[in-house]
């Protein structure tokens, strides 16, 4: 099958990471996707959420924004809430969650802010994996000696969309292909390979047992390269032992 932007159909758009980027959280990282480009920014604070406060011995907590801003599609997005960025930023928060030890976290809340500077596509899932580096180089200037990243971690986290387009099933769609697809599906998993989401829908028809499992194999092969990008652009900060 020849995509429009003349990919195979088991490759990643073009990736590149810039870090730090500017500005004053601790954790800022510039992630883009062919087209698709996210400012994925963390910050951490002492305060909990009052609910986290109420426990006994509380321990931390995750959370995410997510946004578009006005100017990453066309026409302008209306610079307001809406149900659609409420519930990516609830997934983001989930998936970065997953991988957390609180405990370990300690009674700190940090805050991932996923901007979407400019949408073709994937920004849900580039959002994750973009905020996964962000979370991980905020927790890495955490001043409090008895504070030790490597157990806050228990895996990395990552995602890619996969669907089946003209009939055929691809990896990491962009607008052009998200918006016709047959099937469009988000996945979420840990670098170890263990899912943590799926959202997979039959947008123009419906789908066999089978091609949720090319989808799968496709979504798992995408993950390990951003994985790998993960590992790569962290260096000597990555926070798992293996």
């Amino acid at each position: 099958m020849a995509r429009h932007d003349g990919r195979l159909p088991n490759q990643l758009r073009s990736l590149k990471v810039e870090r730090p980027y500017f500005g004053s959280a601790p954790g800022r990282v510039l992630i883009q996707a062919g087209n698709t480009t996210i400012l994925c920014t963390a910050s951490v604070s002492e305060d909990l959420p009052p609910w986290k406060k109420a426990q006994e011995n509380p321990s931390g907590w995750v959370s995410a924004e997510y946004n578009m801003l006005p100017g990453s599609t066309a026409p302008r997005k209306a610079r307001r809430a809406d149900g659609r960025g409420t519930e990516i930023q609830r997934l983001i928060g989930r998936s970065l969650r997953a991988v957390i030890d609180f405990k370990a976290l300690g009674p700190r809340m940090v805050t991932v802010d996923c901007d979407v500077l400019q949408a073709d596509g994937g920004t849900r899932t580039l959002s994750i994996t973009g905020g996964f580096i962000a979370l991980v180089d905020a927790l890495q200037q955490v001043e409090d000696p008895t504070f030790d990243i490597t157990k806050v971690f228990s895996d990395s986290v990552a995602a890619v969309s996969v669907g089946i387009v003209d009939g055929e099933p691809v990896l990491d769609l962009d607008y052009p292909e998200d918006s016709t697809a047959d099937v469009d599906m988000n996945t979420v998993m840990t670098g170890s390979g263990h899912l943590i989401e799926v959202q997979g829908t039959a947008e123009g028809a419906i789908f066999t047992r089978q091609q949720l499992n090319e989808q799968l194999d496709l979504a798992e092969l995408g993950i390990a390269q951003l994985t790998q990008l993960q590992r790569d652009t962290l260096a000597e900060k990555w926070p798992l032992d293996t």
